[in-house]
């Protein structure tokens, strides 16, 4: 990791930038393939999966036996866990239900704001290196609370044409039926514009690579919506002499493991912490089965030493973390500061990993400092918000000469008219 103390506010962009290629390099790579799916559908997938995914399919479609299959292949150990985390999301979800609320703004005239379902959504699961069964649960649970009519999800196979077990397992277990063994970019144009086999949808969710996160945001211009630029993952812990570099240690490990562009980020004001942590990341790197990944992804990131935590999370709020952890004595307090993190984490005892589980909070969040404008995904992700007023007789009275007045104002003079014609009705009952 790359070791920084004390620095100076005009080195602060430099800390925070991230180790990504630029947008217009992956551009020029994924336009072609979302062209191609446009154009010729399900044969463009099948020529995409042989050459990215190595494997020659006949179907897309997982079947019903591959769904009844999946639970035999997982430990009793493994269906438990995921029963657990089940609840837990769903108890967290399900708090979100908006309870729709009339107001009448003045009499006569009342107002409110109710929920509606997006129709057809579509999920993406990364299932390369790591096979993410957690974000199945992570997505399906609020679009099914939420009363999505279609659910479509796509998955990349391995060369055998398999799906992982435990993502057909979570996505059985959310009766979603309609799953697919497609990956990468070419599985965001197939949502997005649809094709002979894999049906369009309307909004597209889920987390994965470059390509995959760049295919996101094209196809968005493109009339599809998207749940937010997530890209690479990454985690920042803000760090005061109270805290256990043990933990730190692994938690900064934990993130480094999803992949080489992943990053880390470790903000002290305590010189022993800053040194001891260097030191255990190297102890338990070796230790890692995915210690080649990790090894990438720490040379990318960053242990800095600042004078105070006031500075160390103005810092943090200018990298605009997925994952803000708080090792810090009264970190609720410290809390209070954080303006922008995808998902934070308070206390010595609250590892990210618990939020990437099973906590009951989503996982699918936004990085690359996008954190600065947009929030992680929740059950508001599956609907929209859609505006409902009803006005009475007395309703138009008593605010239609404000409407007449300010549409004249604006010179819109059928504005004015849809509303002196009926208080004119009115005035001649």
């Amino acid at each position: 990791m790359n070791e920084i103390r004390f620095p100076n506010r005009e080195s602060w962009g430099e800390i925070v930038s991230r180790p990504v290629s630029s947008v217009s390099a992956f551009e020029e790579k994924v336009r072609p393939i979302l062209e191609a799916v446009k154009k010729e559908g399900d044969e463009a997938l099948k020529r995409f999966s042989l050459a990215f995914d190595k494997v020659i399919l006949d179907s897309f479609a997982v079947t019903e036996k591959e769904l009844e299959d999946a639970e035999k292949a997982l430990s009793p150990d493994l269906i438990k866990a995921i029963g657990v985390a089940y609840a837990n999301i769903t108890k967290f979800h399900w708090a979100q239900k908006e309870v729709i609320t009339p107001i009448e703004t003045v009499p006569g005239v009342l107002c409110w704001r109710k929920s509606i379902a997006i129709q057809k959504v579509g999920l993406y699961i990364p299932g390369g290196s790591a096979p993410l069964f957690s974000t199945v649960l992570m997505l399906g649970i609020p679009a099914r609370i939420a009363g999505a009519e279609e659910i479509i999800l796509c998955t990349p196979p391995s060369e055998e044409g398999k799906i992982h077990p435990a993502i057909l397992y979570c996505a059985h277990l959310l009766k979603i039926k309609k799953i697919f063994k497609v990956g990468g970019a070419q599985a965001i144009a197939a949502m997005a514009y649809g094709t002979a086999t894999i049906p369009k949808v309307f909004k597209i969710f889920g987390p994965g690579n470059q390509f995959v996160t760049v295919a996101k945001q094209l196809v968005s211009k493109d009339a599809t919506a998207i749940d937010m630029p997530a890209g690479p993952s990454e985690v920042a812990v803000l760090a005061d002499k109270s805290a256990n570099p043990v933990f730190i240690a692994a938690d900064l490990l934990s993130q480094a493991e999803h992949g080489f562009d992943s990053q880390v980020l470790l903000v002290t004001d305590a010189v022993s912490i800053f040194d001891k942590v260097k030191k255990e990341v190297e102890v338990q790197l070796e230790l890692l089965p995915r210690k080649e990944f990790a090894i990438r992804s720490l040379n990318n990131s960053k242990l800095v030493l600042v004078k105070d935590l006031l500075e160390g999370m103005q810092l943090i709020n200018l990298y605009a973390p997925e994952h803000l952890i708080l090792q810090v004595n009264n970190a609720e307090d410290v809390a209070e500061k954080v303006k922008n993190a995808g998902s934070v984490f308070l206390g010595n005892y609250t590892p990210e990993a618990a939020g990437d589980y099973a906590s009951g909070t989503n996982h699918t969040l936004p990085t690359n400092g996008y954190a600065t404008a947009y929030s992680g995904v929740s059950l508001d992700s599956f609907v929209k918000k859609v505006t409902f007023q009803k006005i009475s007789k007395e309703g138009i009275k008593n605010i239609g000469a404000v409407v007449e007045i300010m549409a004249e104002a604006e010179q819109l003079y059928a504005h004015k008219n849809a509303v002196s014609l009926r208080l004119k009705a009115i005035s001649n009952s």
